[in-house]
C-alpha cells in the first residue's frame, strides 16, 4: 500500500468518522462502522489501481488508534507473536543467542538446560546449514534465522555445523524445546549482608523468578536488598503486585485504577509479606515505566523503603488488548493508574505536549542533573502513609536524587556500543582465545589474568582495533574514558565467557546509584519499627550525601 493518492483518500474518510464510535468492549471487536466499510468496498471496487483490502483496513486502524493517546497501540498478526514471547516467559526454538558476522551465524552461547546445550553445542559453533538451507552469505539475516530456529516444540530440525577453532564439519538433530527468558537476570551479595536484584521487564514468570532470587539471597545471609529498575518498562500489573506483597503487611494499598468506563479498582497486599521487615532502596531512572512506577510508587507512599534515581518515565495508563477480525490486536487505554496516596503517574500527553522529546526536554531543562529542576505543583501534592509530601504529574520523583553523570558516558564509547563494534568485538576476543578462558569462575579472575593484560593480545589492544576499524583512525583516550571503555568491553566479554550475571557484577563497580543505596541501608538509619511495621523516616536533606562506599572487585 504504497500509493499516496487513494492513502490520502483513506485518511479524508477516517477524519469524517473520527469521534465515532468504532470499537466494542467485548468479545471480538468488529473493527469497522457500515459507512466506513462502505467506503472501504467503494475505494476497493472503483479505484483507478488494485488495492490490498487487508492493508487499508489497518491503516485504518492504525490512523484511529493515533488519535487516542501515545500507550493505545494496534499490533498486526506477527508482532503480537512478537511483543507475547518476552512477555509470557518463554518461545519454542533450539536454544542458542547468535551473532552474525562476516555473513556466518555464530552461537554465541547455548542456553543452559537447553536443546542445543544437550546435544553439545558450543559457542563459537557456526551454523551453516538448517535443514536442507544453507544460511552462510550476504542475505543472512536476524530475522530469516529466526524463523529457521524457532519451531513448536516436539518438532525436528537438522543443523550443519562447524567446530569453532578447529573447523571439525558436524550435524546435529535437535528437539525443539520451550526456552525461558528470563526477566530477573541477575541477584548476588554486593557487601554486609545487603542483596541485589536487577530486574529488566515484568513478565509473567517475574514474581516467580524475584522469589526465587530473594530466597537465594537470604540464604547467603542477606538482610536488606537493592532493587534495580533502571530502564525497565515494565508489563503485567500482577507479576508487580505479587512482588510487592512480599514486602508489605497484609491489607495496604498497592495502586489503584480508574477509567470513564472502569470503576475504580484498588489492589491491597493480600498478606504479611515473608520480607516485610527488610529495608529495601529502589532504584529508577527516566527509563522506568509503568509497572516499575506502581512498585516504587506502592513502596515510596507505604514509606516501606528508599526510592534513588531520577524521576520516572510516567506511564500510567492501563491497557487491555483485544482481538481484531483482521487477525490483530488492539491493546487499548482503559483507565490510568494512581498510586495509594492518590498521585497520577501518568505525565501529560495530548495537543501542545511533544511526548516523544521527552528525555530531550527533561534533559534541557536540567531535570537529570539537579534535583531542584523537577517542577512540582503545590496542587498536586498528596501524602505518604507518615505524612511525608510527594507529588503527581507524572512519574515517580525519588527520594534521593542522583544526577545522570555525563562522564560515565563518551561519544567514542556510543559509538563502539550502538555500531555493535563492543559486541562484536568482545567476541571475537572471546572467540580466538576459548582454550584459555575455559575454567574461568569470575570476571575477577578474568580481569586479572595475564591474557586479558597482554599488551598485543589482550582485551585493551582489541577493542582499540576495533575503535580503528570502526573510525579509520587509532583512539586517543585520556585515563578516565580508557577506563570506562575498558570496564563496559570486560563487562561484555565476562557475559560471553561465563554469563549475565558476571555482566552486572562488572557494571556495579563504581555505580553511583548502588553506592548510595548502601549509604542509605547500612549508614543512615532511615528504618525504624512503628506500631510493629518497619518504616522509612525522613531523610533530614534531600542532597547528595559525599560519603560513599568503595566497590572494590573483593567486594563481590
Amino acid at each position: 500500500m504504497k500509493n499516496n493518492s487513494y492513502l490520502l483518500v483513506l485518511m479524508l474518510v477516517l477524519g469524517i468518522f473520527l469521534g465515532k464510535e468504532v470499537f466494542s468492549t467485548s468479545g471480538e471487536i468488529p473493527v469497522f462502522s457500515n459507512q466506513l466499510n462502505s467506503v472501504l468496498d467503494q475505494i476497493e471496487y472503483l479505484y483507478v489501481d488494485t488495492v490490498d483490502r487487508r492493508s487499508l483496513e489497518e491503516a485504518a486502524v492504525e490512523a484511529i488508534v493515533n488519535e487516542l493517546d501515545p500507550h493505545s497501540v494496534y499490533f498486526d498478526a506477527e508482532e503480537v507473536q512478537a511483543m507475547a514471547e518476552p512477555m509470557e516467559g518463554g518461545f519454542e526454538g533450539i536454544g542458542v543467542e547468535f551473532l552474525i558476522t562476516n555473513d556466518t551465524l555464530m552461537v554465541v552461547t547455548a542456553l543452559p538446560g537447553g536443546p542445543s546445550e544437550g546435544v553439545g553445542i558450543r559457542a563459537g559453533d557456526r551454523i551453516l546449514r538448517v535443514d536442507t538451507t544453507e544460511i552462510s552469505g550476504p542475505e543472512l539475516s536476524n530475522s530469516r534465522v529466526m524463523k529457521l530456529l524457532k519451531g513448536k516444540g516436539g518438532t525436528l530440525v537438522n543443523l550443519g555445523l562447524m567446530r569453532g577453532g578447529t573447523g571439525e564439519l558436524y550435524d546435529v538433530v535437535i528437539t525443539r524445546a520451550r526456552i525461558p527468558i528470563h526477566s530477573v537476570v541477575a541477584s548476588f551479595i554486593l557487601e554486609e549482608k545487603v542483596g541485589y536484584v536487577k530486574i529488566i521487564r515484568f513478565a509473567a514468570t517475574t514474581s516467580y523468578e524475584f522469589a526465587v532470587a530473594m530466597d537465594d539471597l537470604v540464604a547467603q545471609g542477606a538482610d536488606k536488598v537493592v532493587v534495580d529498575l533502571r530502564g525497565n518498562g515494565g508489563g503485567y500489573l500482577k507479576s508487580c503486585t505479587d512482588m510487592i506483597d512480599l514486602f508489605l503487611q497484609k491489607g495496604c494499598d498497592i495502586v489503584y485504577t480508574e477509567g470513564k468506563s472502569s470503576p475504580k479498582l484498588v489492589y491491597q497486599s493480600e498478606y504479611d509479606g515473608v520480607f516485610s521487615d527488610m529495608p529495601i532502596a529502589i532504584l529508577i531512572d527516566e527509563s522506568s515505566a509503568s509497572a516499575s512506577e506502581i512498585f516504587a510508587g506502592a513502596i515510596q507512599d507505604n514509606d516501606r523503603g528508599v526510592i534513588l534515581g531520577r524521576r520516572s518515565f510516567g506511564k500510567g495508563l492501563v491497557q487491555e488488548e483485544y482481538n481484531l477480525s483482521i487477525d490483530g490486536a488492539l491493546r487499548l487505554t482503559v483507565a490510568r493508574f494512581y498510586t495509594p496516596s492518590g498521585r497520577a503517574i501518568q505525565k501529560p500527553y495530548g495537543e501542545g505536549v511533544d511526548y516523544a522529546q521527552d528525555h530531550d526536554i527533561r534533559a534541557q531543562s536540567g531535570e537529570l542533573f539537579y534535583a531542584d529542576s523537577i517542577r512540582h505543583l503545590d496542587s498536586l501534592a498528596h501524602k505518604t502513609v507518615l505524612g511525608r509530601t510527594v507529588y503527581g504529574g507524572g512519574g515517580i520523583t525519588p527520594d534521593v536524587f542522583i544526577p545522570l553523570d555525563t562522564t560515565e558516558s563518551s561519544r567514542d564509547l556510543a559509538e563502539l556500543i550502538w555500531s555493535g563494534k563492543l559486541r562484536d568485538g568482545a567476541f571475537k576476543w572471546v572467540d580466538r582465545n576459548r582454550d584459555a578462558l575455559d575454567g574461568m569462575s569470575s570476571y575477577v579472575e578474568l580481569g586479572s589474568s595475564s591474557l586479558w593484560n597482554h599488551p598485543v593480545y589482550g582485551g585493551l589492544a582489541e577493542i582499540e582495533r576495533a575503535y580503528n576499524e570502526l573510525m579509520g583512525y587509532e583512539p586517543n583516550w585520556d585515563g578516565d574514558e580508557k577506563e570506562r571503555i575498558l570496564k563496559r568491553f570486560l563487562a561484555q566479554v565476562a557475559r560471553n565467557v561465563l554469563d549475565e550475571q558476571e555482566y552486572y557484577k562488572v557494571m556495579a563497580e563504581g555505580d553511583e546509584f548502588l553506592e548510595r543505596a548502601l549509604y542509605e541501608l547500612l549508614v543512615a538509619d532511615r528504618f525504624h519499627i512503628q506500631d510493629g511495621r518497619l518504616y522509612l523516616f525522613p531523610a533530614e536533606a534531600d542532597t547528595i550525601i559525599s560519603q560513599s562506599f568503595n566497590l572494590s572487585p573483593n567486594g563481590f
